[in-house]
């Protein structure tokens, strides 16, 4: 039985360093494999997952040699943390290793989403000349609203920054008198709902902030304001989000992240017909050069807790 069980898609250089000194099983199908993996993680001391491996209950009592869990990205909603913690298990995160990649794709969606003039194609092809109805706005004097303040929305702020957008960010677990407020205006929530001309979320999905973007909150926003989500899924509530598009009440979004994942034949329906909304799946993250890095960092990290225990 393999030591490293690696369940989703990771770069082959890091898998083939891994197996230079041990047995390792890659599949990056093996998440839809749910029998296959819990044979494969019985006696293995690593399991390495994405997003979409479910490392609850089942599986962590399968698992009885588990001591590490290598992360490929940052999100650990798809961990249960309190119990790998009572098993010892030591949970890594590829931390910082796909920021350019997600920055880039906020960035990316602002300059989309505020111009508006990326959907004409069909209307072009078909003899049409939309100008006067896709005259949309540039992103220089803007305000660029993050919520949440961590790496990934400093990376965020740098970029919108460098492209002459006002920075404010609302992040009440981040100290008054970090130095990371000197060049972003500290708001309340409510009040960079009010201001901001793009949101951007940046925050772990938890109790707290579970459907923290519902009907409410956007009936707070600016308008004309657009929405990007490459946080979690259910931080924004999808059915809210595409009536406020559909009614005017919201200029735009891009979501890159769902509540269910891949979303649902029902959960996609809200999305029908609705306006200036992109949607791609879970890849802000997800760039040649981003996998490679958040690949080497988690092989890394695999092989620091397994040669501490050997």
């Amino acid at each position: 039985m393999p030591d490293i069980v690696i369940s989703e898609f990771m770069d082959q250089a890091a898998v083939e360093g891994l197996s230079k000194d041990f047995d390792v099983h890659y599949n990056p199908d093996l998440v839809d494999r749910p029998d296959e993996l819990l044979r494969l993680v019985t006696d293995a001391r690593a399991l390495v997952v994405r997003n979409r491996t479910q490392v609850r209950d089942e599986l962590l009592e399968a698992a009885k040699n588990l001591q590490v869990v290598g992360r490929l990205g940052v999100g650990l909603d798809n961990i249960d943390l309190d119990a790998c913690a009572a098993g010892n298990i030591e949970v890594c995160p590829a931390s910082g290793a796909n920021d350019d990649s997600v920055a880039e794709y906020v960035i990316a969606m602002t300059l989309v989403l505020l111009r508006g003039a990326f959907q004409t194609s069909d209307a072009v092809i078909a003899g049409g000349w939309p100008r006067q109805a896709s005259i949309g706005r540039e992103v220089a004097g803007k305000q660029m609203g993050l919520i949440g303040y961590g790496g990934i929305a400093r990376n965020v702020a740098a970029r919108a920054r460098a492209m002459g957008m006002r920075i404010a960010a609302f992040d009440p677990f981040l100290p008054a008198d970090d130095l990371a407020w000197s060049d972003c205006e500290k708001l309340e929530f409510n009040d960079l709902l009010a201001s901001s001309d793009v949101i951007s979320l940046h925050v772990p999905l938890n109790d707290a902030t579970r459907n923290l973007m519902n009907a409410s909150a956007i009936a707070r926003l600016k308008r004309g304001a657009v929405v990007i989500n490459t946080a979690r899924g259910g931080v924004v509530d999808e059915a809210a989000l595409a009536e406020a598009l559909k009614a005017g009440a919201l200029d735009g979004a891009a979501l890159d992240v769902f509540a269910s994942e891949p979303v649902t034949a029902e959960a996609g329906s809200h999305f029908a017909a609705v306006p200036n909304l992109f949607l791609t799946p879970h890849i802000a993250g997800v760039t040649e050069e981003g996998n490679v890095r958040v690949s080497g960092v988690t092989a890394d990290n695999v092989r620091r807790v397994l040669e501490k225990g050997a």
